[in-house]
């Protein structure tokens, strides 16, 4: 390749612009290897040996600190642009490595230089992509640097692999730990920082959701522990107000129970943007996992129920169970599952005589399918049912069963116990059996010993497998109950229904002690409503509830009421009607008592006729037709309903009346009046005159 330089340089070429193209792949590279970008810059003596003038020479630098992988690295992405753009006789770097260390970029780089015929300049020589002998050594260069930075990766990788796996490889530690001089890992000294951290995971404890945990500390004004890791103020400690991912970051950070933990977290690239996808690992796939490494703030029991809860609160999740029990008063939010689709049910509230009142309602066709409701149930008659039904079990007999049970159970598990012992001890004996075969075989001959030694290290496995699985069962087993254990269940007989029905009491605390006896409770929603509850366990109770009447239908008042107010009103007004109803014990639909206006409400609810109908009906009068029909004042007729002329009736509470129609006699005495004042008038003339 060096021999044919010169040839390959042609005048096409020098009339062209040569380019120096210049990286590191990081700042310390820059400022520590001084020697490699000396030697790069260098080449700018090579291309004026070969025939290009100083001034032709063109320096790209910006990608000094930069890794060859990266996708952002300007300027090469400026040296291809230039490239084909054709301004580009030669483009120089001191090794393939330095251009780029992914194929998709070299081959790219290849690919445009071989169609606008631009040269290739390394320590080794000038090369002419459109040449193929030549790409073909360019093509293998390139694929020796990509395995490079494999094996350099997979160099560094491995040991940091090896020291994770021993607990030895130092991490960035959560707020709340620090190194001492010897490199082990102690709480933080300052007490504040330790108060802070205890704090959040009491709260936890106590409240139950990181939204109530947020809450509680901005309602004290509390702040929470900071390490600052940039910048001029590098590992000082400040404080903040507490956030909600902060929150979740120290919930779900197992460091926090004095374990080592390495590889939580797999990093992986989507396909099409590029972008690192970080993706959480079980915990059989994590890289290093060493339990009581250091002191920790909490237990490891005590971290897998914080998760638990995390991810029973979980609101996004499609799977999701059950939900964190809020302040409403619905008892069995997140417990409540549809009896026909399966589907768990949702809750809206309402208001009902002056309350708020829950209904369950599943949305699982409406949503999935399009279709309408599936079921709607009120909730207040449930939850009344279910909360009389939890105080009912809760009696001394219930505990001592389920007591009796735990013990059956615990007698069950010590008798599995005693067989996986059993296990590991044939495991063992046979461990000792291979070793003493070993022991005793002739060390000159190879070929039996190499066997014999395989299989001690088999038997040497099984063995630990075996005892790992027979202690992890055996922490799983723990059910014993102490004494004192013993005494406070059963004191729970006497303190849980007074807890439950206290007022004082939060809504979220019921739904709580309603979650550790329940698993869910299925609703089918029929003529009535059939409840089925199970519970913790697995045994199960089965309701019936007659299905509460809507709000309309409660203010439909009995038929009785009814028909024995069209009966009064044959003779009463509305306002008497409604006090013989209330001496005869009548009540509304609604519960309450009546008086004159809820009469006249039924009435005309129900089309019933009136007192003033009716009498007309039987051809009584009112005044104006006494008066129009007599030629009389109003206060003649009222003066002839007092002392008797009339007969009247009081046809409303407001005190007026409709009267029978006198005939003759009214006739008879409204002439003899009439008489008897000309009679007077005449005698008061003839004295006169």
């Amino acid at each position: 390749m060096i021999d044919g330089t010169n040839q390959k340089v042609t005048t096409e070429h020098l009339r062209k612009n040569a380019y120096l193209y210049i990286r590191q792949s990081t700042i310390r590279q820059v400022v520590e290897n001084a020697e490699s970008t000396k030697r790069q810059y260098a080449l700018r003596q090579r291309a004026i040996a070969a025939g290009w003038g100083d001034e032709q020479i063109q320096v790209i630098d910006s990608d000094l600190g930069k890794s060859g992988a990266s996708k952002d690295r300007e300027g090469f992405q400026k040296l291809v642009t230039e490239v084909g753009l054709g301004r580009a006789g030669i483009v120089m770097g001191l090794e393939v490595s330095r251009l780029a260390r992914n194929s998709t970029d070299w081959h790219r780089l290849l690919e445009i230089c071989a169609v606008t015929r631009t040269l290739i300049l390394d320590e080794d020589g000038i090369y002419d992509p459109s040449h193929f002998n030549d790409r073909l050594l360019l093509g293998l260069k390139g694929t020796m640097s990509e395995a490079e930075l494999h094996m350099i990766r997979a160099r560094l990788v491995g040991g940091m692999l090896n020291k994770a796996r021993r607990g030895e490889l130092k991490l960035r530690l959560p707020i709340g730990f620090i190194y001492d001089a010897h490199n082990r890992v102690r709480l933080d000294p300052d007490k504040q920082v330790q108060e802070s951290v205890k704090l959040l995971f009491k709260t936890f404890r106590q409240v139950g959701t990181a939204h109530a945990v947020l809450k509680e500390f901005t309602r004290q004004g509390l702040t929470f522990p900071k390490r600052i890791y940039d910048g001029p103020h590098k590992r000082e400690v400040i404080f903040s107000k507490l956030t909600y991912s902060r929150i979740f970051q120290v919930l779900k950070n197992p460091r926090y129970t004095g374990a080592y933990v390495y590889g939580r977290r797999s990093h992986e690239r989507k396909q099409m943007s590029g972008r690192p996808h970080v993706r959480y690992l079980p915990r059989d796939q994590w890289q290093s996992f060493i339990l009581g490494a250091n002191e920790g703030y909490i237990s490891w029991e005590e971290y897998e129920e914080n998760i638990r809860r995390l991810q029973e609160n979980s609101t996004t999740r499609l799977d999701r169970a059950k939900f964190p029990p809020r302040e409403g008063p619905a008892l069995l939010q997140g417990l409540a599952t549809c009896g026909r689709c399966g589907t768990r049910m949702t809750i809206h509230y309402r208001h009902r005589r002056g309350e708020l009142a829950p209904d369950y309602c599943c949305h699982g066709s409406g949503i999935h399918r399009g279709e309408i409701l599936c079921q709607s149930i009120p909730g207040d008659v449930i939850d009344r049912i279910v909360g009389e039904l939890l105080v009912e079990l809760m009696t001394p007999a219930t505990l001592e069963v389920a007591l009796a049970v735990q013990e059956e159970l615990q007698a069950r598990i010590d008798e599995a116990d005693s067989l996986r012992f059993k296990q590991v001890e044939r495991a063992k004996y046979e461990m000792e059996l291979a070793r003493r075969r070993y022991m005793r075989v002739d060390p000159d001959n190879r070929l039996v010993a190499d066997e014999l030694e395989a299989e001690w290290n088999n038997n040497l496995r099984e063995l630990k497998e075996t005892q790992a699985e027979y202690e992890r069962k055996r922490r799983e087993d723990v059910l014993s109950i102490s004494e004192e254990q013993r005494k406070k269940i059963l004191a729970l007989v006497t303190d849980f229904p007074k807890l439950w029905k206290d007022k004082n009491t939060p809504e979220r605390e019921r739904k709580r002690m309603a979650r550790l006896l329940i698993d869910d409770v299925t609703l089918v929603k029929e003529e009535k409503i059939s409840v089925h509850v199970r519970f913790k366990g697995g045994a199960t109770k089965s309701l019936n509830v007659t299905i509460p009447k809507r709000a309309w239908e409660e203010r439909v008042h009995s038929p009785e009421v009814i028909a024995e107010i069209d009966k009064l009103l044959d003779h009463h007004t509305d306002g008497d009607v409604a006090s013989i109803l209330n001496e005869r014990g009548f009540i509304s639909g609604m519960g309450k008592s009546f008086d004159g206006r809820r009469v006249s409400k039924i009435r005309r609810a129900y089309n019933l006729r009136s007192y003033y109908y009716r009498l007309r009906q039987k051809g009584l009068l009112a005044m104006g037709e006494i008066r129009e029909r007599y030629g009389v004042h109003r206060m003649t007729v009222a003066r002839w309903r007092n002392i008797g002329k009339l007969k009247s009736y009081r046809y409303d509470d407001m005190g007026r009346y409709l009267y029978e129609d006198p005939g003759d006699s009214i006739t008879r005495s409204k002439s003899i009046s009439d008489a008897k004042k000309h009679e007077c008038s005449t005698m008061s003339i003839g004295g006169a005159v």
